[in-house]
């Protein structure tokens, strides 16, 4: 057994005084903790439950389990940056489990073999209008659908998705796959109006008889930029360009090609332009590595594919094919200022990937409805706007804009409309405190390399236009990969609790029912709780009863 902690022998207190035998001073608990990865998921899902399911094999069971809290595995499984993995205590020993990985082995699963998403309540005969079928919209539509209220979504494109189908490309999300996950919730008897552009909320309320609204129409605008510009090369922002990809109205770029950004998006769009034909591809971006908003994989995908990042520079003037770029430096709050230095940079076009912003517009005359000074909604803790009923959630609200936050306030959402249409107000349980890896007890494991999703070679990908890059993992992949989890903070039966007691005080309760300890033999000597690899035990001072005085006593 090798790792980078060397020894992880437990330590031994000969200070610590154990009260045992009749003078018991404290006993073990079964306790739940919270992991970081479930901590870590902004779509609220139990990673941890449904990994436990996954690693027996039992994958049906697994992507049930999922979905209860995001009914869109296949999608997420591609496209989100997994922080989850980022929390996960597994890195500490070797690597962090691939849990995207395996999400995305249960929603090819379920699209493979047909698998339903469940309906649990009989209908309220409340009706809900949401307003964007994007992320948020369609897991909103889905909660609220268990929940048994009826759902409508209006939505003003042409497919449903939003900015999965027009602003993730499809290298990275293939649209067979978005589209059956939809379709599964359109299965749910969700109905979803194309082409509806909602100009009227309230007028669109009162018209459909809907008891709530609620709003996640995203950010489907490029933020406009003051870049002085004459006879220019084409300029076009990378929103405009990836829609146009996907509707078939992809645009001549030509074969030099600067993209003006440093986030996810500009990633996109440079790789995007790329598969169109450009021969040079330049990321311009004011700041350096360090302070790039782009994901790291983002990025590295993008220069394994050829294309070039220019750190530290940032456009002054368009004329024609040239363009002129300022030198920057970072200040000491890592703010990028003017040199006063500059150079001249020639392409044909130039994308814009400065950002996006909401269109909303049409909801400025609407009573009580407040915004940010970024142009956000303001909601309160329950996701609802200043006037009654209408909700908002995902890229118009403050907060992460991304495909998992957008699907966690989703959910988050329609719990809050539920309780709303209910006459109620959703009591939010505490959450359980979060279990370290410092906590964890392990001084035996199994190393367990990673199992590492095989990507297509960065020339390929190029060839292959948009195709998608990554294969996912096998069955036998996914199910080793579920079983790297140390199942931090809950209890996964390993009985080595039932094993080390010597005093025969832990009782089995079978298969999935954990245990319990019978207080009669048990000398609180807490070797339950040193053997116990996953903290699911901890000791906690004994209640001692206090003798009752009686009033011959007090006599």
């Amino acid at each position: 057994m090798s790792h980078q902690h060397g020894d992880m022998s437990p330590l031994v207190d000969m200070t610590q005084l154990r009260m045992v035998g009749p003078a018991r001073s404290s006993q073990p608990r079964y306790v739940d903790l919270l992991p970081p990865c479930n901590n870590a998921c902004p779509a609220g899902e139990d990673i941890q439950g449904w990994l436990s399911l996954a690693q027996a094999g039992k994958f049906h069971a697994a992507w049930q389990h999922l979905v209860r809290d995001n009914p869109l595995p296949a999608v997420h499984g591609r496209v989100c940056y997994h922080l989850c993995e980022s929390a996960c205590n597994r890195g500490e020993l070797d690597t962090s489990v691939s849990i995207h990985a395996i999400e995305r082995l249960l929603g090819d699963k379920a699209d493979a073999e047909n698998w339903t998403l469940p309906v649990d309540a009989k209908s309220s005969g409340k009706r809900v209008l949401i307003v964007g079928a994007g992320p948020s919209g369609l897991s909103a539509a889905f909660h609220l659908t268990r929940l048994g209220h009826h759902v409508d979504i209006h939505e003003a494109g042409p497919l449903p998705g939003g900015m999965l189908h027009f602003g993730i490309p499809a290298y990275r999300l293939p649209r067979d796959v978005l589209m059956r996950e939809i379709a599964r919730i359109e299965a749910m008897g969700v109905k979803i109006t194309l082409d509806h552009k909602v100009e009227d909320i309230l007028a669109e309320q009162a018209a459909g008889k809907y008891d709530a609204v609620f709003l996640a129409i995203g950010t489907q605008i490029g933020k406009r930029s003051d870049i002085p510009a004459r006879d220019a090369a084409r300029v076009i922002d990378a929103i405009t360009l990836l829609h146009e990809v996907e509707t078939g109205d992809s645009p001549r770029l030509g074969r030099r090609v600067i993209v003006y950004g440093g986030g996810n998006t500009a990633m996109d769009a440079a790789r995007t332009a790329r598969r169109l034909g450009a021969e040079e591809t330049l990321i311009v971006y004011r700041r350096d590595r360090v302070h790039m908003t782009a994901q790291a994989f983002e990025s590295a995908e993008a220069l394994s594919e050829g294309i070039k990042i220019k750190w530290l520079s940032t456009i002054k003037e368009i004329d024609g094919d040239d363009i002129t770029v300022e030198t920057m430096r970072l200040d000491d709050q890592g703010r990028a200022q003017p040199t006063g230095q500059f150079e001249t940079l020639t392409a044909d076009s130039v994308v814009l990937a400065l950002g996006q912003q909401t269109e909303s517009g049409f909801l400025k005359g609407v009573s009580g409805i407040a915004f940010t000074a970024d142009g956000s909604l303001v909601v309160d803790k329950a996701m609802m706007t200043g006037h009654p009923g209408v909700f908002a959630g995902g890229d118009m609200v403050p907060g992460d804009r991304t495909v998992t936050a957008a699907v966690g306030h989703g959910k988050k959402a329609a719990r809050h409309i539920d309780a709303w249409l209910r006459g109620e107000i959703r009591q939010v349980a505490a959450r359980h405190p979060m279990v370290g890896f410092d906590q964890l007890k392990l001084p035996i494991y199994a190393d367990a390399p990673r199992s590492i999703q095989r990507e297509v070679d960065a020339e390929s990908r190029i060839v292959r236009g948009f195709s998608e890059t990554m294969d996912g993992l096998s069955e036998a992949e996914a199910l080793y990969e579920a079983q790297r989890c140390l199942s931090c903070g809950n209890c996964f039966e390993c009985d080595n609790c039932f094993a080390a007691c010597p005093e025969t005080a832990i009782i089995k309760l079978g298969p999935s029912h954990g245990y319990r300890v019978d207080m009669a033999l048990c000398t609180g000597c807490a070797v339950c709780v040193e053997q116990c690899p996953c903290h699911a035990m901890e000791m906690v001072p004994e209640i001692i009863p206090q003798p009752t005085k009686t009033l011959e006593a007090a006599q």
